[in-house]
Order: C-alpha cells, then structure tokens, then sequence
C-alpha cells in the first residue's frame, strides 16, 4: 500500500456524471475543460445575437439540442413599435408555422390593468403582449432534442410601456404538443421590426 494519501496507482476513466477520485483545483479546472467534470446545471453560452437595426425575427439554428435538454434565452432591451413577441420552433430543420402551440399568459401592469391570454391552437407561443420601450425577459424550452416528448416552456418578460406611461410583467407557459425533435428556435413579432435588441441562448447542462 502507498504511503502517500490520495494515490491511485491507476486513475479510473472520468465522465461527465462518473467521477471518482479526489480532486485538485488543477484537476477540475482540466476536467471541466474537456467536459468531464460533474457539474449539474451548469449554464453554457451557445450564441448571442445583437443587432441596431430593424429585423422581424430572430433564429437561433445551432441550439445544440443533442446535449442540453434546457435551454435558457435572455431578451435584453428589444424595442420595437406596436408589437408583442411571439416564439417558434424548428423540427428537424423545418419551421413550425401551424395552429398547433398553446399557451397561457398572465398580463398586469401598473395602471391596475390585469388579463388572462390563453389559447389551444395557435401558430406560436405568446412570451409578451405589450409594446414600444424596453422589452426585458427571459424563457426557459424543455426536452427540445428528445423526440419522444413534446416541447415545453416557461417565461417572464417585462416592458416599460412608455406609450401608455406604465411598466407592464408577464408570466407564461406554452408548449408544442408533438413528440418531435425540436432543433431550432425563432423569436418573432406579431407585427412589424425589432429596432434593437440583445438575444441570448444558453444550454444548461444535464439539468434533469
């Protein structure tokens, strides 16, 4: 038996979610680094976009369905006049446009207003139902790469609706009920351009 604590005379095979041993910080820093180290949620950066130019939509195609079964976006100010953004998936490279998404959508804003937006056959997934300044949030898509089970979503999004001075927040969920593979997400408006906005995609890993 070695008299040194912590040797192995022969290291096992480390994977992501099978690690055995006693680690150093050098250790991890290089298991992490060729995806290795166990590491539950842990959130990657797969693409952000951003743009200072009118745009009706914005695809994310490369979403790396195969290994993340979360995905989280963050819209970071996306304005844009009279327009309420909508979500929509790609199933094996092909855009999801039927009546076939529901949703349900909580509405309040600080002028006291307060709306319940729901529907089960429609071409999208509700995410906001305001307009003009500085539209904020972030959603959560679930099971996207499993094509045994439907497609999920959460989200929150806020707007500073300076047009009719209040501040308006949203909550919701959608889903997509087909059993696909979901490889690609668009993020739309009902109607006209994003003048500007900040889009994020991450991958989380092996959350569930």
């Amino acid at each position: 038996m070695s008299s040194e604590f912590g040797y192995i005379p022969e290291s096992p095979e480390q994977s992501f979610g099978n690690n055995k041993g006693i680690f150093t910080p050098t250790d991890i820093y290089d298991l992490t680094r060729a995806d290795k180290y166990t590491n539950y949620g842990q959130l990657e950066l797969i693409e952000t976009q951003t743009y200072s130019s009118a745009v009706s939509f914005v695809d994310f195609t490369d979403i790396k369905q195969d290994i993340y079964n979360v995905h989280f976006i963050t819209m970071t100010n996306a304005q844009g006049s009279n327009a309420q953004v909508q979500m929509q998936f790609y199933e094996s490279g092909v855009l999801e446009t039927a009546s076939v998404y529901q949703y349900a959508l909580q509405f309040c804003a600080t002028s006291g207003t307060f709306l319940e937006l729901k529907s089960t056959a429609n071409g999208h997934i509700q995410i906001g139902n305001s307009s003009n300044d500085a539209q904020n949030g972030y959603i959560y898509c679930y099971n996207l790469g499993d094509s045994s089970k439907y497609s999920f979503s959460t989200s929150h999004y806020i707007d500073d609706d300076s047009g009719d001075s209040r501040s308006v927040a949203m909550f919701g969920s959608g889903v997509l009920p087909q059993a696909s593979t979901v490889d690609g997400i668009r993020l739309k408006l009902n109607s006209g351009n994003y003048d500007s906005f900040t889009f994020s995609l991450y991958g989380i890993k092996e959350y569930s």
